[in-house]
């Protein structure tokens, strides 16, 4: 991998670069991608992905070019956010309007939680030069061969099924193997698509020498690679697992809606699905959106085969090893939201069995799933659903003997259920699937069929 060398003595300064470039892409046939990147009269950097399988010939190849630049131009923000500079530049061919359009919004809003808790005086809003539209196909309006990115979690679990219930063709696809992801592919019994990616180590040791480190829109670079290979494999739509509660956001700064979840937003589907048609690429939406992840989570209580596969849990993911979890921490915002939507679907008995714990009888739990409702301060930066779908599950554990007694409930109903309006996280309401959504009409029936009541 071609980087900069730099003396691991020299600290590093954000505020020396104004420019960061996209420097050149390659994809070869054996599915080896590379995307470089540079700050000028800086640092370069070098990602790889490696995908499945590469093009056929070099029609192919000229034909997902366009996918190939927008992954790379997506990719960038990892980079990118080293400095934060003001201005981009494209050494390969500026993006068109909507691919512009998708990279302003990654590059301000898609950042919103990284310039919020590094403590920038706003948000990046980086300036750039458009590129003319492309000439793209139009994708097909009901897709018969889909490919499902998975992650191990409990919602690309629902989705797949949904999928799979629906299409002549469903596919899963995954960046990298962990346990959850492996275990989810094998309960599935479907074939799966696996690719790698290598972020540039350079980007990493500048991370402890003084550079812009944080959250990026990382779903949306999944998104991409997804893009490529579904158009490499024939397929012709790429299903994506975010629910509506994406969309919502953890608190306002700098005039915008922080949002931890932004790239599984509503709005960052829409901007991508136009930029994967003006690339001239496969559909893509999500099959989840019109539901809570209240919803989501009683679909996937009644898929019991993967209860022990699955692990939503973020710390089993972590890029250092020795950091990264084996399994439910159950201590963060995640395993305490997840283990609360779960509970009014099943038995304090099952999800003990998942979870190794009995979270909801942890008296010093109490604080962490308060905060789930925003009491005490704003929802947690993780991927966590509405305060108002943690209520509705309150609401119905509160009122369920199998639950109604554990500690921690009986301690939210009175600090958090006794100061909230009647009429917030009325459970029906939040169970009830929304009509705003881009769902493919081939798969709508599916979808009322998995997740309602």
């Amino acid at each position: 991998m071609a980087t900069e060398t730099i003396d691991t003595g020299e600290r590093f300064d954000p505020s020396a670069y104004d420019t960061f470039r996209f420097t050149h892409r390659s994809l070869d046939a054996d599915g080896v991608v590379r995307l470089g990147y540079a700050l000028d009269g800086g640092p370069t950097f070098e990602e790889r992905f490696e995908l499945p399988a590469g093009p056929r010939d070099e029609s192919e190849r000229e034909r997902v070019e366009p996918l190939l630049s927008l992954l790379h131009w997506v990719a960038g923000v990892s980079y990118y956010k080293a400095a934060a500079p003001g201005r981009l530049e494209f050494d390969g061919g500026a993006p068109g309007p909507a691919a512009a359009a998708l990279l302003r919004a990654l590059y301000s809003e898609g950042l919103g939680e990284f310039a919020y808790r590094a403590g920038l005086s706003a948000l990046p809003r980086p300036s750039f030069v458009e590129g003319p539209p492309h000439l793209a196909s139009t994708p097909v309006g009901e897709p018969r061969s889909v490919l499902v990115p998975v992650g191990g979690g409990k919602d690309s679990i629902v989705a797949l099924e949904i999928v799979r219930r629906c299409v002549e063709r469903c596919e899963l696809f995954s960046i990298g193997d962990p346990p959850p992801i492996a275990r989810t592919v094998s309960v599935s019994g479907l074939p799966r698509a696996l690719a790698r990616r290598e972020l540039d180590p350079l980007l990493l040791e500048l991370n402890g020498r003084g550079a812009l480190n944080g959250h990026v829109p990382v779903t949306a670079i999944v998104a991409c690679c997804a893009l490529l290979v579904a158009s490499l494999r024939g397929a012709d739509a790429v299903a994506l697992a975010n629910e509506r509660s994406a969309s919502e956001g953890n608190l306002e700064w700098d005039g915008v809606s922080v949002n931890h979840q932004f790239s599984k937003g509503l709005l960052a589907e829409t901007l991508l699905a136009d930029a994967a048609r003006e690339a001239g690429g496969p559909l893509i939406f999500s099959v989840l959106r019109p539901a809570s992840e209240l919803a989501i989570a009683r679909a996937f209580a009644r898929l019991p085969d993967y209860h022990g596969a699955f692990t939503s849990c973020n710390a089993i993911f972590r890029i250092d090893p020795e950091l990264r979890a084996a399994s439910w921490c159950c201590d963060c915002p995640k395993c305490r939201f997840v283990y609360l939507i779960l509970a009014p679907f099943l038995d304090p008995g099952s999800l003990e069995a998942i979870f190794g714990h009995d979270l909801l009888a942890q008296e010093d739990q109490v604080d962490g799933f308060a905060l789930l409702s925003a009491t005490g301060g704003h929802k947690p930066f993780e991927c966590v659903g509405e305060e108002q779908e943690s209520v509705a599950a309150l609401r119905l554990l509160a009122e369920d003997p199998k639950w109604s007694s554990h500690p921690v409930v009986a301690a939210l109903r009175e600090r958090v259920l006794a100061s909230v309006p009647a009429d917030f996280g009325v459970p029906a309401e939040v169970l009830a699937l929304a009509d705003e959504h881009r769902i493919p009409p081939n798969l709508e029936p599916c979808v009322r069929e998995v997740l309602g009541a």
